[in-house]
């Protein structure tokens, strides 16, 4: 038996824009989900920008009827799920500064960066950090124990930028064009809403 079969599997990839609403939801569960599995995540931000150019859509908050809609139905959800959600003014922000943030970090330890993401999206839809100010995601990440300058240089570097379009070019190229994404040993979820899905594929895929 190998030791990723003794872990329960391979990981969980969490692919994500930092303004996605239903992202929020989602990372506030995926890791408690995938331990219940003896599973890992592998945390994976991009800009749903990069799918939109394919797909022709745009984002939820973007299009007459299904803003107001999503807006509604984010609320609804917070209060079901008991959680705090305050949707930042200026939204939805493009947020590359902390995507580059993240893949900087996760080339050095991507224990510190999983722990990052989840704090710039828990901070953007709840206390509206602004994840298009380097220095705000490098103050997020001082609260983390992380070097704000090593993160405001990593933001800024040219090789990361490069890794982070690179993310969102492979995030397309293997057909995900929605946020919160999941795949499953490669199967694909989309959507927060299919987490219960997602629990009963990891218990045997049908």
């Amino acid at each position: 038996m190998s030791e990723t079969q003794q872990r329960g599997g391979a990981p969980i990839e969490f692919w994500f824009d930092f303004a996605s609403g239903y992202a929020y939801f989602a990372a506030l569960e995926i890791e408690t989900l995938a331990e219940r599995h003896l599973r890992t995540v592998v945390w994976r931000p991009f800009t749903l920008g990069a799918a939109f150019k394919v797909t022709g859509a745009q984002g939820l908050s973007r299009t007459p009827l299904k803003r107001d809609y999503a807006r509604r139905d984010w609320d609804r959800l917070a209060r079901l799920k008991g959680v705090p959600f305050n949707l930042p003014e200026n939204h939805p922000r493009t947020g590359l500064p902390a995507i580059r943030a993240f893949y900087h970090l996760e080339r050095s330890d991507a224990l510190a960066a999983a722990a990052l993401a989840k704090r710039i999206i828990i901070g953007y839809f709840r206390n509206g950090l602004d994840t298009d100010d380097p220095n705000a995601i490098a103050a997020a990440a001082a609260t983390l124990g992380i070097d704000r300058d090593s993160i405001l240089a990593g933001i800024a570097d040219p090789a990361v930028k490069i890794i982070a379009r690179q993310q969102g070019e492979q995030a397309v190229a293997r057909g995900v064009f929605g946020s919160p994404w999941i795949f499953v040993d490669d199967e694909p979820f989309w959507g927060s809403d299919r987490l219960p899905m997602v629990e009963r594929w990891l218990k045997g895929p049908w």
